[in-house]
């Protein structure tokens, strides 16, 4: 497999995803992590220890037993509403082969077996199919006789018939099994499915994870990384379409710490920093891509947009500023009483009567000197 080029940003290509004007769609963030979430959906019971609301539904088939399934999941403790983990914070897929699974991840198992590629879930385990009577001190820190509560969503799965299983793979065979799901992503994209074109890529950056990225070096890592980082860009552009944009910038800020200088990257990275309001972190991210790729229109064209931008606030707060420190107000001329404009009248008309009298009293006396 060969290095992927690099191409122009405003162009759309085989392997890669720019078509950053396409139309927005909005999809389903994930709920607050930090506590489980809120399902108003009909409780299935799945074995006796065991139960399932589904928070969005899924397509396709379920996973059989032996299939290698790659999830995210969040688990909480039902009693004390500590959560103790979190795949989607390590922004990791977690990997689990159906009927391998250690022992304390039997109830989730069970869960996982029931669902399809996309589908989210709350799933109720009784202590008996997790950490079991004695718990867990170490990590993650599980009391004893713990229910577990966890939101999962089944991202996709392998099935044994369709090839090996990972671990008995070549690292030419791991590439080439995540490029065609990268491949089945990027088709997905084209017809707007955009939360299936996800769930490609994050399986095929499962089989590129970094326990196998430290063990490549030289033709092999390059190959590895000619795959993985356009996922994780093309991931950002699912994202920016779907508005959630710490997320893109997460993708987007993994693909920069392999290639600092990649153009694509700071460029989405810098686009989902503008929609946040964070204009002098995505100008910072424009300019950079510029050194990079200098001809290309769509960097130029987000800049001036974030230059109208500026020059619109600026415009908005000088009309603020003028209402608010305008010009004084003209003193208005204070009303004068009635009596003490006849007063000031008459003594007018008294200097007028006097000064010919006082006149002839200074002629007398000069001629007296």
């Amino acid at each position: 497999m060969e290095e992927i080029p690099s191409q122009s940003i405003g162009k759309d290509d085989e392997n890669e995803i720019a078509k950053e004007e396409a139309a927005v769609v909005h999809g389903e963030p994930l709920q607050d992590g930090n506590l489980p979430p809120k399902v108003e959906s009909a409780v299935e019971i799945l074995q006796e220890k065991v139960t399932k609301q589904i928070i969005k539904e899924g397509h396709g088939q379920k996973p059989s037993k032996y299939a290698t399934c790659f999830l995210h999941y969040r688990a909480w403790t039902e009693s004390t509403q500590h959560k103790f983990d979190d795949t989607w914070h390590e922004q990791r897929p977690f990997e689990m082969v159906l009927g391998k699974e250690k022992n304390e991840m039997a109830g989730l198992a069970v869960g996982v077996s029931s669902m399809k590629a996309g589908e989210r879930a709350f799933l109720h385990v009784g202590w008996e199919l997790g950490y079991g009577k004695e718990g867990n001190f170490s990590f993650p820190n599980v009391p004893p006789m713990a229910d577990i509560i966890y939101e999962v969503e089944l991202i996709g799965f392998d099935e044994v018939k369709e090839g090996k299983a990972r671990g008995d793979m070549t690292a030419e065979e791991r590439i080439g099994a995540a490029d065609r799901r990268k491949m089945d992503g990027n088709s997905l994209f084209k017809e707007e499915k955009l939360e299936e074109a996800m769930q490609q890529y994050e399986m095929a950056i499962a089989y590129l994870g970094d326990d196998f990225m430290f063990q490549l070096f030289g033709k092999y890592r390059d190959m590895a990384l000619a795959v993985k980082n356009p996922c994780h860009l093309n991931m950002a552009a699912c994202l920016i379409k779907l508005e959630r944009y710490e997320e893109a910038i997460a993708q987007c800020t993994i693909a920069l710490v392999e290639d600092e200088n990649n153009a694509k990257a700071l460029f989405r990275r810098g686009k989902a920093r503008a929609e946040l309001g964070q204009t002098d972190a995505a100008r910072e991210d424009f300019l950079k891509a510029r050194k990079h790729a200098p001809e290309d229109k769509a960097i130029l064209r987000e800049l001036r947009l974030l230059d109208e931008h500026d020059k619109a606030i600026y415009k908005k707060q000088k009309e603020i500023y003028r209402g608010i420190f305008g010009p004084p107000p003209q003193p208005k001329p204070k009303p004068t009483n009635v009596l003490i404009r006849i007063w000031q009248w008459l003594i007018l008309v008294c200097q007028w009567l006097l000064s010919p009298i006082y006149r002839l009293f200074r002629r007398e006396r000069h001629k007296t000197d």
